[in-house]
């Protein structure tokens, strides 16, 4: 399991994809072996040699190569590559006869900052095009020479062929899949597996307040929900930390509560008692692990018609699904979750859906089933 770890530690939904999936995996019987490598460049020249290794990285391959010597896996699986592996390790793997399988959990291969996001708005420009127009706007973290150095990794690598190395590409939503179809990956070697999310405390009743859990930044959508709310609503918790964390704060009203950033091991205990999650995102959402970990609760969502939420939300079963720019329609959906037989319905039916489609058995078996897969066609 190759993963170029996010500095925001347990707070990124990938990183706890890629530990659970390894813990279920082990726990199961299958011998896994898992680097992980972070860096947080500081100075100008670990920018440099950052820059550098996002297109193509030495030390990664040399690591790749010893582990797949030392060990002989059947499958090398990646999860994110940049900056810190480069998808130099695709080819690395390839080259001592060992199959690929990448898990696609956004759109960094067509985006420069995985959303395609940009001043607010939804952008396509660099979709299956060399990603030029990400290097002027400065999309990868608001840097010229950091958005350069992707780009010209991504450029570079298509050119060689990298990515048609991978045997198999495991989308997390149908809606990540057919993005990737359009940038043009193969569609016969782009397959959806879905997370899956542990067992948890379940909730009793109709949960005490809304609850957004996230990034606070400006994809995430939370100025809509502010301007949604209203105090006859209850209670709103926001829990999550960001650049945008100031801004929404000064932005609040009556009966908004922020809790800033908290231990993963608290998640379930404020999800055990939410009457609904609330994801008002305006990008293009991949498949956020909040939403099944408040299925897993048995809470209902209520997300914004954007990505693959309507995939994850059973519109008027499950949740709501609502226009990411109408802050009514949240007020109204807000209200109508108020009601406490509607809440426990539509809770009912989320754990339902967590049971049928995104229990750890069920995310075991996709796992095996495509790790055969790339084995036969390797």
């Amino acid at each position: 399991m190759l993963h170029s770890r996010y500095q925001s530690g347990d707070a990124s939904g990938e990183n706890r994809v890629v530990q659970d999936e390894i813990h279920l995996l082990a726990e199961n019987g299958h011998q896994v072996s898992a680097w992980q490598p972070s860096v947080n460049p500081q100075s100008g020249s670990e920018l440099i040699a950052t820059g550098a290794r996002t297109v193509w990285s030495r030390r990664a391959v040399a690591e790749v190569k010893d582990k797949i010597q030392a060990e002989s896996p059947d499958v090398v699986h990646c999860h994110n590559l940049f900056p810190s592996l480069s998808p130099a390790v695709i080819r690395a793997a390839r080259a001592q006869r060992v199959p690929v399988v990448q898990t696609l959990h956004n759109y960094r291969l067509s985006c420069l900052p995985a959303t395609f996001l940009r001043d607010g708005r939804v952008c396509e420009d660099c979709l299956g095009k060399v990603p030029w127009r990400g290097v002027v706007y400065a999309c990868y973290r608001d840097s010229r020479p950091g958005s350069a150095a992707l780009a010209t990794s991504l450029t570079f690598h298509r050119a060689l062929g990298s990515f048609r190395r991978v045997n198999l590409f495991l989308a997390v939503s149908r809606f990540v899949r057919e993005k990737h179809i359009e940038a043009g990956l193969p569609a016969d070697r782009i397959r959806v597996k879905p997370n899956f999310a542990w067992s948890s405390p379940r909730r009793e009743g109709p949960g005490e307040y809304f609850l957004y859990l996230g990034r606070l930044s400006k994809e995430k959508g939370v100025p809509t929900l502010i301007t949604a709310w209203k105090s006859e609503l209850g209670r709103l918790l926001i829990v999550g930390d960001g650049p945008e964390a100031g801004l929404i704060r000064r932005a609040s009203t009556e009966g908004i509560e922020f809790r800033g950033a908290v231990p993963f091991s608290q998640v379930p205990s404020l999800l055990s008692r939410a009457r609904a999650l609330v994801v008002p995102s305006i990008c293009y959402e991949g498949a956020p692990r909040a939403i099944i970990e408040a299925y897993s609760a048995g809470v209902p969502v209520l997300a914004s018609d954007m990505g693959g939420l309507s995939e994850m939300v059973s519109d008027g079963s499950s949740g709501l699904i609502l226009s990411p720019s109408d802050p009514s329609e949240w007020t109204t959906a807000m209200g109508r979750l108020r009601d406490d037989a509607e809440s426990e319905r539509m809770g009912k039916e989320a754990w339902r859906l967590w049971d049928r489609h995104y229990r750890p058995e069920v995310g075991l078996k996709d796992l095996e089933k495509a790790y055969e897969s790339a084995l036969q066609t390797a």
